[in-house]
């Protein structure tokens, strides 16, 4: 077979352009756009209780503050809400805890309101703060239109014991005290104290009364009130019945 030059040479050409052509580097495709960054939710979050929390502080809403106030404090530590919460939360944390005591303090009382033996009648009463229901004595002040006022104890039970005119160790608070008192002649498990004035003002003063009583077949027994819910406005004096 004869081969011409020309055909040579094409074949040259042809195996010169297979080789240049592999010989270069594949083009590289650009790379793909960086995405969004993702919206700051946690920023977000911080933002909103930040501003419940400043709201709730406008609005002297304590108790409602004090947790969203601990809660900015422990999940965003360092954060700028973080530190304006910090420079409150102590003072508003214990006025949470004020408001709380207060408002169960003041759920022990018991106020009623009633026509009694023809005359307009007021009470003012709490149980002692004895675990065993059975157990708690009732202390009850009392304003009657014809009877007056008067402050006594009332048990169940045998009642209580004291000869003639007896005195009671008591506490309000911290401070000792001796409450004259007397038994009722109607036999009714109670006893008196005669200076009722007296003591419904250092009552209304404290937060926590004690007395020591006997009671009859039980013996020596120390009563806790925790007075401090006491209000004076719900236990109003009234006029004297004209006789």
């Amino acid at each position: 077979m004869t081969f011409s030059p020309y055909r040579c040479l094409a074949f040259a050409c042809i195996v010169s352009l297979g080789a240049c052509s592999s010989s270069q580097p594949p083009q590289q495709a650009a790379p793909a756009a960086a995405p969004a960054p993702a919206a700051p939710v946690a920023d977000a979050a911080q933002t909103k209780s930040l501003a419940l929390y400043r709201q709730l502080l406008q609005g002297e809403q304590w108790e409602l503050a004090a947790p969203i106030g601990k809660e900015i404090v422990e999940k965003y530590p360092g954060s700028a809400a973080a530190t304006e919460v910090q420079k409150t939360l102590d003072d508003v944390s214990a006025k949470a805890t004020a408001a709380i005591t207060k408002r169960r303090l003041t759920a022990l009382w018991i106020y009623q309101s009633n026509k009694e033996s023809g005359g307009d009648q007021v009470t003012a009463s709490i149980y002692s703060s004895d675990q065993n229901p059975a157990a708690r004595v009732r202390l009850i002040l009392r304003r009657h239109s014809q009877w007056g006022q008067s402050a006594y104890l009332f048990g169940s039970g045998k009642g209580f014991e004291c000869k003639g005119t007896c005195n009671l160790d008591a506490k309000f608070d911290d401070t000792p005290a001796k409450i004259a008192a007397f038994l009722p002649d109607t036999g009714e498990p109670a006893i008196f104290i005669k200076d009722d004035k007296a003591f419904i003002a250092k009552l209304a003063a404290a937060q926590k009364l004690t007395i020591k009583i006997v009671e009859k077949g039980k013996g020596l027994r120390t009563l806790t009130y925790e007075v401090g819910g006491y209000d004076a406005a719900r236990f109003p004096q009234l006029a004297r019945a004209k006789k």
